[in-house]
């Protein structure tokens, strides 16, 4: 059975650093909106953030388009977004529904720290309300929400 990777986290917990380290997961798909407009920021001699909103509704066509492919080919997936709502979650292990769900979740660094992370990203800023936002409407992962196992970092 192929398996699904959810990684759940606010934005700069760790969740792309995560992937590079994995060295197992050499191979495995990275489904994620981000490298879709990194690369169309890079064409138009942008920043992540110049083109975010203007391509975001494309990226996340594409990042379904991706999670689609993989399910086809029979791949593993990593998905490397923040999903930390159950609602964001269940997007995900519905369409993916007969994948072996993981749950990864990162927690949240303490707040001088993550200040630290998302200014340490230049051309990707993400406004702090957006993140707050993110972190006081957090869910746990659950096994009843569909997971079949829940890995904290």
């Amino acid at each position: 059975m192929n398996k699904l990777y959810v990684l759940v986290g606010v934005p700069a917990s760790g969740k792309s650093t995560w992937i590079k380290n994995q060295i197992w997961a050499l191979g495995l798909s990275v489904v994620s909106t981000d490298a879709f407009v990194e690369d169309y920021a890079r064409k138009e001699g942008k920043t992540y953030s110049e083109v975010f909103h203007e391509y975001m509704p494309i990226a996340v066509k594409l990042m379904a388009n991706h999670a689609l492919i993989c399910q086809a080919n029979n791949i593993d997936v990593i998905w490397d977004q923040t999903s930390t709502t159950v609602a964001t979650r269940a997007k995900k292990i519905r369409m993916l529904p007969n994948y072996y769900k993981i749950a990864v979740v990162f927690p949240t660094p303490e707040i001088e720290e993550l200040k630290r992370r998302l200014a340490s990203r230049p051309g990707k800023e993400i406004p702090w309300e957006v993140v707050q936002s993110m972190i006081d409407n957090w869910e746990e992962p659950t096994e009843e929400e569909g997971f079949d196992e829940i890995w904290y970092t």
